[in-house]
């Protein structure tokens, strides 16, 4: 009774992984998928897809199941599986893919960034 369970070490770094989470710069990218149209791609970075619209109908390479996501559901994507979409009717789906920005390399994007617009640090004279 004297020593903390591991559940509580587990929900603690849930926690911290959350609040680290909520500190890099996220990004979010909106497309539509069209009837009739079928979408490929290889995912970049770990991210999430949400659906609107219409359902949608989701494959991954590394799956054997097809997935249908209904209007407010959303889906986790791992870096580097490839995936389809297409919808199932008429109605033009509406998809979000959100994901985070690596946070080892944001600064020297930043710096270079600015190097390119000429306000980079200052050089030696």
């Amino acid at each position: 009774m004297d020593q903390a369970s591991p559940q509580c070490m587990d929900d603690d770094a849930r926690v911290l992984a959350y609040q680290q989470d909520e500190r890099l710069p996220k990004v979010v990218v909106h497309f539509p998928v069209a009837p009739g149209a079928t979408l490929t791609w290889r995912v970049e970075a770990d991210s999430t897809l949400a659906v609107n619209g219409a359902r949608l109908w989701l494959t991954r390479v590394s799956s054997p199941y097809d997935h249908w996501l209904v209007p407010g559901q959303t889906f986790s994507l791992q870096r580097g599986e490839r995936i389809w979409l297409s919808i199932d009717g008429e109605r033009t789906a509406h998809v979000s893919l959100t994901y985070l920005l690596p946070a080892q390399g944001l600064f020297r994007r930043c710096l270079s960034r600015l190097a390119r617009l000429g306000l980079g640090p200052p050089t030696p004279r």
